[in-house]
């Protein structure tokens, strides 16, 4: 039997004297870098440094809801100011120039579940779980007036949704059902169904304003015509849809934000298939919002992250 055993030279690692440089083996195979520690140390840095460019965008927060926030709307004539409501009933007005609240408003009983911006911007309307659409005006009331809103209407069912026409004085909740009304009368002028489940957002077309989408529980995003008192289109995904946004600038163009982690933008003359899926959440798409140049969207997740994406590409940037 033949064994093999390691022999040193002493020579070639033990220094003469203290004042000798240490001799460091170099091992000449590629796969073994000699400066791995090194390049680990680079790696690492740039990364924490990542960390801080990606944190670039975070302006300030708003603070001031005594509860979780629910549901915001923008103001379509002024960039400044944005509106938010919470779940304890309460709404916000903010100037985000001034990063401060302008107006505080206890608007219903209950989580306020939706709201909208009338297109003149003079006022805005909320749903909440106490079953009223209430209207407001946007202008503080003067010294001395009470904070009354504008129209009270009571329904029969609690309104998950809401979202005002772009040209005319037309909104549609949806609940149980959509409902179409006129700001002048105190019922709908028309409801729309199509199925049974309980239907979580509704969404204006802003170029083709007849139109109009909705997300239900049942995994359906149903398209209505106002003009024609009844559903158009009907599409059914593998799992719900929680809203929907269309694309400003592009009629026929919507993205849903599904619960399968995924973003799934349509054309509504071909629902057969998806024109695009944006993938990089890891968990429930919650809501989605077009950029006014129709070129990209933001996306909010459960997962605590906020992603930009290109209309046309799949990922993230």
């Amino acid at each position: 039997m033949r064994v093999k055993v390691l022999s040193r030279n002493p020579d070639d690692y033990v220094r003469e004297t203290k004042l000798d440089l240490q001799r460091v083996p170099r091992n000449y195979d590629p796969a073994l870098h000699p400066f791995e520690v090194a390049r680990e140390y680079v790696r690492a840095l740039n990364a924490t440094k990542l960390e801080r460019v990606f944190a670039k965008p975070f302006l300030s927060s708003l603070d001031g809801h005594r509860d979780g926030v629910n549901c915001m709307a923008k103001h379509p004539k002024s960039l400044s100011t944005v509106l938010s409501g919470a779940c304890d009933g309460e709404v916000k007005i903010w100037n985000l120039t001034k990063r401060q609240c302008i107006r505080t408003i206890q608007a219903h009983e209950g989580f306020v579940r939706g709201m909208c911006v009338r297109f003149c911007g003079t006022s805005f309307f909320t749903v909440g779980d106490d079953k009223t659409v209430k209207q407001w005006k946007m202008e503080s009331p003067e010294y001395g007036e009470e904070e009354e809103p504008i129209h009270t209407i009571l329904g029969k069912t609690v309104y998950t949704g809401i979202d005002h026409h772009w040209k005319e004085p037309v909104f549609a909740t949806c609940g149980h059902q959509v409902d179409i009304w006129d700001e002048q009368r105190t019922s709908p002028k028309c409801s729309l169904t199509w199925g049974f489940d309980s239907i979580s957002s509704v969404k204006f077309n802003p170029i083709e304003t007849y139109l109009l989408g909705s997300c239900a529980s049942d995994r359906n995003i149903v398209l209505y015509d106002m003009r024609k008192s009844t559903p158009l289109k009907k599409v059914i995904l593998n799992m719900r849809t929680n809203t929907l946004c269309w694309n400003p600038m592009e009629a026929f163009i919507f993205t849903a934000a599904n619960e399968d982690y995924n973003l799934y933008t349509f054309d509504m003359r071909f629902l057969e298939s998806p024109v695009m899926v944006h993938m990089d959440h890891v968990s429930a798409v919650l809501d989605v919002d077009y950029s006014p140049t129709g070129k990209e969207f933001v996306s909010a997740s459960f997962d605590k992250s906020i992603r930009i994406f290109p209309v046309d590409k799949g990922h993230s940037r």
